[in-house]
């Protein structure tokens, strides 16, 4: 079996050809993919050649963390049901190319379990549950302990910085706001304010979450903390952070990454939305055909007003 997929085969040399795919095992399921989105953290990052490298970093490569498609075939173990429609996180099935993150394809064969069951009305917008899920973890800790506290500052307006402030509304909390520096990205809120930094006085913020993937901004978001705030890293950071130590230490601040989803954060988040506490509307802002992916990726990385691009694969169905 085949799959056309979106190949990085090094930085900024991006095509669709077709891969070869394996053969099922145990509860492995086949994944026709509908949608998939395209982001603009690491997938920048790969795009650029400055990802940092870990396990499995190098090109020829399959981006991707955010398919959404329906089962098509079922190992002899699996419990997945053939036409359920499925959120896919990712996937390393193409032999010799490197699936980091491997879900930008038409096809997937993936471990039942990552294949994770998703509600029919979302659509498109179930791409969407990858960065929900982020967000809701950079608060809840993945259900592990007591919630954090949640943000008072957001810095950075775009989808992931929109979640989290849906989610502070959804929790009830209020008493925030977002900065963002572009005109085009400010607008949007919904029930929050969005200002620039230099038009914020306030100096006695007790949660900042930056979003905004600027290793720059430590020290300027220390100095607006209140004594012993909280500075969370929420973004995906390709060049070293530095700090100030004076400022940090006069207000005994506290700094913390915030790690990838959990299925237990998926879990909630699908909760919220099926509650309708939580909304994704008006965040995928364009869709390309994949055919058209070298173009979509070019746009998502250079339009400020692309909040969200997504691939549509269903032609190659």
């Amino acid at each position: 079996m085949n799959t056309q997929a979106v190949v990085l085969e090094a930085p900024e040399q991006l095509c669709v050809r077709p891969l070869h795919l394996p053969a099922l095992q145990g509860d492995d399921v086949v994944v026709e993919v509908e949608w998939s989105g395209i982001s603009t953290g690491t997938e920048r990052l790969l795009w650029r050649g400055e990802m940092p490298m870990f396990p499995g970093m190098g090109y020829p490569l399959v981006p991707g963390y955010e398919a959404v498609g329906r089962v098509l075939e079922v190992g002899k173990e699996g419990s997945r049901r053939v036409g359920q429609r499925v959120f896919v996180p990712g996937a390393r099935c193409y032999g010799d190319v490197r699936g980091l993150f491997g879900a930008s394809a038409s096809r997937l064969v993936v471990p039942g379990a990552k294949a994770l069951p998703v509600a029919e009305h979302l659509g498109p917008q179930a791409v969407l549950l990858a960065l929900a899920a982020t967000a809701y973890h950079a608060v809840a800790d993945g259900g592990r302990g007591d919630p954090h506290t949640p943000p008072d500052l957001i810095v950075g307006h775009g989808v992931l910085g929109r979640l989290l402030a849906r989610l502070n509304m959804a929790a009830g909390y209020t008493d925030f706001r977002v900065w963002e520096t572009n005109p085009q990205r400010s607008q949007g809120a919904l029930g929050y304010e969005v200002l620039h930094p230099e038009a914020d006085t306030r100096r006695d913020y007790r949660a900042i979450y930056d979003v905004s993937g600027d290793a720059g901004l430590l020290d300027t978001l220390v100095a607006r903390l209140a004594p012993g705030g909280e500075v969370v890293l929420a973004g995906f950071y390709a060049k070293p952070l530095s700090l100030n130590f004076a400022p940090a230490f006069m207000r005994e601040a506290r700094i913390r990454v915030a790690a990838e989803w959990k299925p237990a954060d998926l879990a909630a988040v699908n909760l919220l939305l099926d509650d309708g506490r939580l909304s994704l509307d008006g965040l995928i802002t364009h869709t390309e055909p994949a055919a058209l992916a070298r173009e979509a990726y070019g746009q998502a990385f250079g339009d400020a007003a692309c909040l969200k691009m997504v691939l549509d694969w269903r032609a190659h169905q």
